[in-house]
């Protein structure tokens, strides 16, 4: 099939954000003196930020200060960003062969527009995308797994969602996606899939796009 345009999820699918994420997470809890297992946070990978905070408030207990655990991992993320953030592997190549066959592209995200838009620069991919094709959760009525951002990226690309093409890493992503309309490629990155919901369960980019006929 000839896509209309290919988008694509952000965290630990174009950006390799979700380890240190995860690993500031753990630091602050620590600190704050609260004992929650990496296995708990990678569960809640795919999650709205909102959600995701709010089940780690029911998991913890009562001593949990929501805002200054919030603040905390805040600051601590953006101590490790300062280096600047890693493209997954093959990122590079595929957006490289998307721009040579002038394939459209957009980004839907979980993340807030402003933070997508920081997080592709900091990876040195602000230039592959249009800020208006970056939709994040803020942007939308509902997050993954609700198909809002997809669609709006569809919209803005002016593209049919049945002739879109999605790469995603979680299962709610994947969810929106089916949800869309959209084939969707999984490559799973921390959180391996919880069933094989996706039209192709994908090694890495570069294997989802030889699948797609994306790439020789």
């Amino acid at each position: 099939m000839r896509y209309d345009a290919v988008i694509f999820d952000l965290d630990g699918t174009l950006l390799d954000t979700e380890r240190p994420v995860i690993e500031a997470a753990l630091a602050v809890l620590s600190a704050q003196g609260h004992a929650v297992s990496r296995d708990f946070l990678v569960g809640l990978v795919g999650i709205a930020d909102s959600e995701g905070l709010r089940l780690l408030q029911a998991h913890v207990g009562p001593g949990f200060d929501a805002a200054a655990f919030d603040a905390g991992w805040a600051a601590a993320i953006r101590a490790a960003r300062a280096g600047g953030i890693a493209a997954m592997a093959g990122a590079a190549e595929l957006l490289d062969s998307l721009e040579a066959r002038s394939i459209p592209r957009g980004v839907g995200t979980n993340s807030l527009t402003a933070a997508a838009l920081r997080k592709l620069a900091a990876a040195g991919l602000e230039a592959r995308f249009a800020p208006a094709h970056v939709v994040g959760c803020d942007a939308v009525e509902r997050p993954k797994p609700a198909p809002d951002v997809f669609l709006a990226a569809a919209r803005r690309l002016g593209a049919d969602p049945r002739r879109c093409l999605v790469f995603e890493d979680s299962d709610p992503g994947v969810a929106a996606a089916l949800a869309a309309g959209m084939t969707v490629v999984q490559v799973p990155d921390m959180k391996p899939p919880a069933g094989r919901h996706a039209h192709h369960l994908a090694a890495s980019l570069l294997d989802g796009a030889r699948w797609a006929g994306l790439i020789a």
